[in-house]
Parts: structure tokens; sequence; C-alpha cells
């Protein structure tokens, strides 16, 4: 029991780890007691920790082959989350790209959402139906279901008492698509001590291999340019990965915190080409002292300075790319200037600023009692 009672925490699904499991790490240091209910959970796929949490599963735990069909089974997950019974909390606190915010908090509770993004399948529909090649009559049958799930999502916003976005970018996805304002906390980020060194002559990339990252572009980028790339990481996209991939493209699959650690260190650059919500990895690279090349879009905007920690490419394909690859190789970065700046997005740092927002959400400045938005659905 703590200042503002029982808390309980949720999250979309325990499947697959990345940048939305290290915030709910940082949100679980911040209320150890606290529950985590989540859609499905898989032990094999999460860090060794997650075994001593207090994992609150949904009934789709039960749900036949589920670590591999978890996706098609999307018109499910908004029932999974209005069937936990969360009547015994004061606070609630969703981790959500897609389904968690929509829980149902009792009268009088608070709910705080911490919206990694409205749900890109949703809102992008278009983008996700060519990266997965979903066509003929598959991608009409899809588009009328994902109607449906954008009423369900319009609709659950409304449980959420106050958005926390994880940049401005998705803040103003949260106005745009919900109608509602959002603080902007950025995501945390372990930042491990800092050693000057002298890189090598090789790139780096990597995370989870899935289309949305647009990993792709980068293989194609450094094979037609024959310059060295480093690939961490694993995901359904590696064997498509692989075959794109010339002889100065290395895969390394998945990697421990010291091994990425060192790569980090020990590359000239890190490259994302995708179109991140906030992006912890290139934080990740700067703070080892490493500048980032990315694609200009989303939240990356907000952590990479051009000029001074990175640089960014406008056109989302290999050529753009390559072309910011040879400017880059001529400029000069300061590692030590890069470190500073990457400083502000630690994990400490971002425990204290949810920390201090929930505080005054329970101190007078929201009111959730006479909160005139608040509806229950």
């Amino acid at each position: 029991m703590n200042a503002y009672g029982r808390v309980a925490l949720v999250h979309d699904y325990l499947n697959q780890y990345g940048g939305a499991e290290r915030v709910l790490e940082a949100l679980h240091e911040l209320y150890p007691d606290a529950p985590v209910y989540t859609s499905i959970y898989d032990p094999a796929a999460m860090p060794a920790s997650y075994a001593r949490w207090d994992i609150r599963t949904s009934w789709m735990q039960r749900i036949p082959a589920w670590r591999k069909h978890f996706r098609k089974y999307f018109l499910l997950y908004p029932s999974a989350f209005e069937a936990f019974d969360l009547s015994a909390y004061d606070l609630v606190i969703s981790s959500s790209s897609a389904y968690a915010k929509g829980i149902i908090p009792k009268p009088g509770a608070l709910h705080v959402c911490y919206c990694h993004t409205p749900m890109r399948f949703a809102w992008r529909t278009d983008d996700y139906v060519e990266r997965e090649a979903i066509g003929g009559r598959a991608s009409g049958v899809l588009a009328v279901l994902l109607t449906f799930l954008r009423v369900w999502d319009v609709v659950s916003a409304k449980r959420v008492d106050v958005f926390v976005a994880n940049s401005r970018e998705v803040a103003g996805r949260i106005r745009r698509f919900y109608g509602q304002p959002a603080a902007v906390i950025p995501p945390p980020v372990d930042l491990a001590p800092y050693t000057a060194l002298a890189p090598e002559d090789f790139y780096l990339t990597g995370g989870r291999l899935v289309p949305y990252k647009r990993i792709d572009l980068v293989v194609q980028a450094f094979t037609a340019m024959k310059l060295p790339l480093v690939v961490f990481g694993s995901g359904r996209d590696r064997a498509k990965l692989e075959a794109l991939a010339g002889p100065t493209v290395r895969f390394v699959g998945r990697v421990d915190d010291a091994e990425l650690q060192r790569l980090y260190q020990r590359c000239r650059a890190y490259i994302t080409a995708g179109d991140e919500d906030a992006g912890i990895q290139p934080v990740e690279a700067m703070a080892a002292g490493r500048p980032v090349i990315a694609y200009a879009a989303g939240g990356v905007r907000e952590t990479v300075i051009d000029g001074v920690t990175g640089c960014f490419f406008h056109e989302q394909t290999p050529a753009a790319l390559a072309v910011t690859v040879a400017h880059s190789r001529a400029a000069t970065f300061d590692p030590l200037t890069i470190r500073r700046h990457a400083e502000q997005f630690g994990r400490e740092r971002f425990k204290q600023r949810m920390a201090e927002f929930i505080a005054e959400q329970r101190n007078g400045k929201y009111d959730v009692l006479a909160s005139p938005g608040r509806a229950e659905h």
C-alpha cells in the first residue's frame, strides 16, 4: 500500500521484448508490489526477472496456439482487457500501444495511460497492409474489421483520465485520434557508464527484426555501398533480411546487454530507418557517444540533434540513406557532447518525472472525481 492506495499496472502483452517493456520495467520499479495485468505472457520470450513479478493474464492465455497466432486474434483483445476486475485499485497505470488502455477502472480511481502510440495497424492501415503484404479479399475484410476496432479504440480512450505520451509526435496523434491532450515524458533509457573508445569501421542497426523497423532499407543500402554493417536482434523478418544482404552485412542475433553496449561503443554510427514513435535504441547509442543516422520522422526528431548528435535522411529509401551515410563520413561528431545530450533520457529521470506527474494528478491539479471527461463504457 502506498500514498495512492492500491496500484495496478496493465500492459498489452508480454510475448516480445522491446522499448515498451522497458517502460513497464521502470513503472514496476516505481510500484514493485503492483500486479501486472496483461493479455498473454510467454516467460520464454521475456527476461527471467519477470518470473518474480505478480503477472495476471487474461482468458486469452488459454487460447490454443496463441504464441503463433496472437496477431490473428486482434478482435479478442478488447474483450480480454474489459474482463479484468480492477475494482480493488485506486490507481491504474496502463502501458499501451493498442489495447491495455481499454480496461475499466472502478469509479473514482485514477487511470493514467502511458501511450507508446495509438494502435498503428488500426490508424495507419494502408502502411500495415503494404508492409505485411496483405492483398486481395483479405485486405478488404481486414479494412472492415479494423473499422470496428477504431470505434472501440476511440470509445475506450474515454476511460483514461490522463494520457502521457512518449514524444510530441505521439501526443499529436492522441489529440488527433482521441481528441485528448497528453503530457510528454520520454521513455527510459539505461545509461551504461561512459567509456571513450575509438570507433571501428562498421555501422550498427537492429532490435526487433519486424517490418515497420524498415531494417530492409539499411541492409539494401549497405549492401549497395559495400560498407560493413552489423545487425543485432531477432524477429520474423530475419530470413528475408539475410536474403537481401551482401557479404558486408553480418547478423549476430540476440545479444546480451554487455555485448550490445560493446557494439554501441565500437560502431561508427547507429542507423535507424523506421518511423519510430520515440526510439530507445538511438538514445542508447548516443549514450555510448556514437552518432545516429535516422529517418527524419516520428519521435527521433526529438532525441537526435541534426549535425550535433547525428544526421537525418528525409526519404525512406536505400538511396537517400546511402547519400546521408556518405555525407556523415566526412562529418565530425564530439562523443562527449553526444553522451551529455543522452543523459537527459535516463531511467531515473523517467521515474522521477512519472512520480512527480502522478503526484500532481492526485494532489489537486487533476480531480478525478470531478473530471467532466470521465466516462464508463
